[in-house]
């Protein structure tokens, strides 16, 4: 064996990407619940919006906060509900 090769077994399984579950009722049933929690908390964002509208930022610390950490729970759940969408459609295909 040369010094500039490398020793690679040849009994070593390639890595196979997991399958997706042939029926969409799970990945349906979970994603139809991420968009009734999705609506929930744009509506809870919403009435959050109406009642700073009057509020200056940063003025009572507690409520930007609450707001600023509201913000962020919505865009991570909205993120995971498109995540999820795309599951039901790659599922289909």
């Amino acid at each position: 064996m040369l010094a500039n090769q490398l020793f690679i077994p040849t009994d070593i399984q390639r890595l196979k990407p997991k399958k997706m579950p042939d029926k969409s009722g799970p990945a349906r049933e979970k994603f139809c619940a991420h968009i009734l929690v999705e609506m929930f908390l744009v509506a809870v964002l919403a009435v959050y919006l109406i009642l700073a509208k009057g509020q200056i930022v940063g003025d009572d610390l507690a409520f930007t906060v609450a707001g600023a950490g509201l913000m962020v729970l919505v865009t991570y759940w909205t993120l995971n509900t498109l995540r999820d969408g795309l599951e039901v459609i790659a599922v289909r295909r």
